[in-house]
Formats: C-alpha cells, structure tokens, sequence
C-alpha cells in the first residue's frame, strides 16, 4: 500500500549535551499505509518515546540528537512548530494510556471530539457532532447519541477509552498511536475496545503503532512486532513468525514470564477488617449494593470484575474516601469512620491504597525525593538523615536506584517507575493493609512479575494484609488468596483460589475466565464471538 513512515537511526538523548541520558539510540521503524505495527518491550525500553518520535514530539527535557523520521516525505525532526500542529490531529492522531488524565474534566465528551475538526477546518460543528454520534455507534458505545453529552467523570474507563479512540478517528488520520490503550481495561472490556479499534482502523485503512508490554494483546492487533530494550530494537518479526518463533534471547525471554505462583493459605485466619452490609451512591446511583465481606489478616483477596461492577468504590469506602450512605465498615471488630477525615492516625496508617492512574495520583511538581519524604515524615515522625535513609530503603524495596531517580520529577519517570513510585509512597507509612488497585496494570511482564514477588515477600515478612483489585486474572491465580467476583455492586460469587478458578459456579465468572488474551493470533475473534454467546445465555438466565 505504499510507505507512510520511515525513522532512521533515530537518537533522543536527555540532560546536559555534555553528559547526555539516552533515550533512543539507532532506531530504525517502517510503517506502510493501513499496517499496525506493535511496539513492545519493558518499563523504560523506549516504546513511548519512539511513538511520540513517530509524531515528530519529544517529552519536555528530551531533544532529537540524531537521525530522521520522515512522514509522507515530510521531515517531522526538522518541521516547524506550525507544520506539526497542522499534522496533529489532523493526520497524525494520538491515544493515551490514561483516558481519565487526556480528558478536560470540565468539558463535555462531544465537545472536545469536535475540537480537532473544527480546528483543522474538516468540519463545522453540527456535522463533527454528527460524526462523534456516528463514530461513538462504531465503538459500541451505550446510547451513542446522548453519551457525548456526558462529562468524563460519568461514564467508565472503559467507554471513556473508546471515546478517546473516536476522538483519534475525528478528523480521519492516516496515523494513530496507541500507546498502552487497554492497559487500565478489565478482560472483558478489553475484548470489546480492542475489537473496536481494530474495526475502526480497518475500515478506514488508516495506519496505526501499537504500544503494549501486553504479548498476548498485541498479537491480536499487530502485522508486525517490533521489539525494543534500552532504547535500541532487539528484532522485528511478523507478528505470528514472532509467537511461534523468536530470534533472540530477550524475545523468548518476554514470552515465558509469568512463572509466579504463591502457595495456597491453610487454616484459617481472623478478619481484619469486615464491610456489613455497605452500600455507597453516586448521585442516587447504587454503586456498592449490600456488601458483606470478611478481610483475612496476613491474607491476599482479590477483588475481580467488569468496568463498573464496584471495584474501586469498593475500595474508596474501605480507605474513608467515600463514606457508605448503608452498613458500616470494621477494623479488628471496631466501627470506622466513614470518611477518612474524622479517622485517628493510626487508623489511616494501618489503612493505605496504592492506586490504579500513577499519572493522576502523584504531584508532578514534586521529585520522587518529595515524594516520598512527606509521607514518611508524617507517619513515622522522621527527620533529617533517619527519614532520607527511610527514603533510600524504600526505594531499594521497589528496585530503583535513589541516586539515579530521588531528584527526577515525576513526569520524568516511566509508566511502570511511576507506578513503582506509589507503591514505595503506600509503604511509607508502614501500613498493616493495602488497598492493591491494578497496581501492575501499567507495568510490563517482567517488571510486574518483580512487584508480585515483592508483595508475596513483603507479606510474608511483615504480616500485610491486601486487597487486590485487578482485571489481570493471571495476578490473581498467582498471588491471591481468596477471589471476590463483583457484577452491578454486588457480590455474586466468593470463594478459595482454587475453587474460583477450576470451579465456578457462576455463569459470569466463567465468561472473565474465558476473556483472559491468548497468545494467539486468531483469539480475539474468538472471544468476541464467545462473549456474544456468553451474554445471550445469562441475559436468558
């Protein structure tokens, strides 16, 4: 179909000239037009850098020190401000990991969808609005014609992602980059929006680069796979020579992650903290219906479901962040404050959450040394040279060097370093439990098989308590003890690991089984076949 993209020894380097970081070294990428090439590879490999390269933008503090990178004969290392933002957009569109963070929170859906046409002049604004009902019906968005009216906040991460996909589509690129798009997605939600991108792109042939340290994902959405570490590619296969036969050591050394699996709990443990019949609203919107659950001391419970099923609210009203409007929540049999506020300090000690969106729970003003300096100081009470140890310790616990990241800003750190940043901030406190909300969803394999291993050991040392909120039912038959399964704030099935998992008993859980990505080229044409299916039958009971 014709060249699109060309990048040739592409180099991005960082810091002071003098004593560069290097970012990008040597990177060579080819794009034809309506192709979909897959970009995977660890934490810090590069894979965000050379798709934002591939749109002639560097982060702040990163500069193009080497190399071209021509789009459609046009030179994007050495374009003029005005001619990239004549691409933006318009030819070149753009899809965030974090929909919730990409979002102007005050404006509504369908108004910024129209903000790309009617700044590049494609279309006035009754006919982008037209296009957004028609695009958001393409996504299989609920009601398409009245949820552009919504704000960002009202609708789920999952239609939120589609919606950011649509407004991608808005002015019909030739180019679309999809960086880690499904990462914050349970498994059946996933099934739906990687299908409905691949639709979109496929029926406008438009051409698209896919970041993921998701294997079996990109798989189903890539012709061809390119793999990268330290900023260098390692090999480019199709995608289906690459999943039957790797060239290099690293390559195979990605596809057999995963080899965690933490002894099964025996005995019994007493509760720690127990929900009685706690339900919570958003306004007038039943969230949590009625829960009633025991939290194990000393034991993983992992909380699985849909978008939307209650996970998280959940877990806000555990942490005194959304106080039950029904019920109440216990601590070692005593009742809890509903709101976090009128809790004593060590109660919100013993209690902390590492989130879901690094992006959007840590200051970017604040250097990883702030970071984590201000939660042990308030919880621990130390100062000077005991707190900046406490710091270094922390650090070391999350395998990252203290001299190399305490001074970075937070924007200057990646995805899955972010995420490792919230988790030292929770430990900071010395916490008895964690709230684990999709702690490793932003990390890739081999980086959150170390986090797992890091959680299993911790527990084991110092007694924690989590709760372990994840759409990755791979983490939960590695770590868990206990398997709640939610659906419309409810609990519809609870038991032991093992039960849940080679014995459900309920028709919804066995669909979130069967929704797991399989290292298999033709399985998402599968599983949206198979959901269809499963839908029909516990719609007809």
């Amino acid at each position: 179909m014709g060249n699109l993209l060309t990048i040739r020894d592409l180099r991005l380097e960082a810091g002071p000239p003098r004593a560069p970081k290097v970012i990008l070294e040597g990177l060579d990428l080819d794009l034809d037009r309506g192709e979909v090439l897959g970009l995977v590879g660890e934490s810090g490999a590069g894979k965000s850098s050379a798709g934002l390269a591939a749109m002639g933008f560097t982060r702040d503090g990163v500069r193009i020190a080497g190399g071209g990178i021509q789009f459609d004969g046009i030179d994007l290392a050495r374009a003029s401000q005005g001619q990239l933002r004549r691409l933006h957009g318009r030819r070149i569109a753009y899809v965030a990991q974090s929909a919730a963070a990409s979002f102007n929170p005050a404006h509504r859906l369908i108004d910024q969808f129209a903000e790309g046409p009617l700044l590049h002049g494609t279309a006035d604004a009754g006919a982008a609005r037209d296009d957004a009902r028609a695009l958001y019906r393409q996504m299989q968005l609920p009601n398409p014609d009245q949820i552009g009216f919504r704000y960002p906040h009202e609708v789920s991460g999952g239609q939120l992602q589609r919606a950011m996909t649509a407004m991608a589509m808005a002015c019909r690129p030739d180019l679309i980059i999809f960086d880690e798009p499904t990462t914050a997605l349970d498994v059946t939600t996933q099934i739906e929006v990687l299908g409905a991108m691949r639709d979109i792109t496929e029926r406008y042939g438009t051409a698209a680069i896919y970041i993921t340290h998701d294997l079996a994902v990109v798989s189903q959405m890539a012709d061809r796979i390119t793999v990268m570490r330290h900023g260098r590619e390692v090999e480019t296969q199709p995608t289906q020579r690459m999943l039957e036969a790797p060239e290099e050591p690293y390559t195979r050394s990605l596809w057999a992650v995963r080899g965690i699996q933490k002894p099964a709990a025996t005995g019994s443990a007493p509760p720690l903290l127990t929900l009685e019949g706690a339900s919570a609203q958003y306004r007038g919107f039943k969230a949590l219906d009625g829960i009633d659950l025991a939290l194990a001391k000393g034991r993983t419970t992992a909380v699985v479901g849909e978008s939307g099923s209650g996970k998280s609210t959940l877990a806000k009203v555990i942490a005194g962040l959304m106080a039950p409007s029904e019920g109440r929540v216990l601590w070692e049999g005593a009742p809890l404050a509903g709101h976090h506020g009128k809790r004593d300090k060590r109660q919100l000690r013993d209690i902390q959450m590492i989130y879901q969106m690094a992006d959007t729970a840590l200051n970017p003003r604040h250097t990883v040394r702030e970071t984590l300096e201000r939660p042990v100081g308030f919880f621990t009470g130390l100062r000077g040279a005991a707190r900046r140890a406490r710091v270094r310790e922390l650090m070391e616990l999350i395998e990252l060097d203290p001299e190399e990241f305490l001074d970075r800003r937070i924007p200057e750190l990646s995805g899955g370093q972010k995420q490792r940043i919230g988790i030292a901030r929770a430990l900071a406190a010395e916490p008895r439990f964690i709230i684990c909300d999709e702690v490793t969803s932003a990390l890739d394999q081999i980086v959150a098989e170390g986090i797992l291993k890091l959680l299993i050991r911790l527990q084991e040392e110092l007694g924690l308590s989590y709760m372990f909120i994840t759409h990755d039912l791979a983490t939960v038959e590695a770590i868990a003890d206990e398997v709640v399964v939610m659906k419309d704030g409810q609990i519809i099935e609870a038991g032991a690991r093992a039960q849940i998992f080679e014995a459900p008993r309920q028709a919804y859980t066995r669909r979130l089984l069967a929704s797991v990505p399989q290292m298999d080229a033709g399985w998402l044409d599968r599983a949206r076949r198979d959901a269809a299916e499963a839908k029909s039958l516990e719609a007809a009971g």
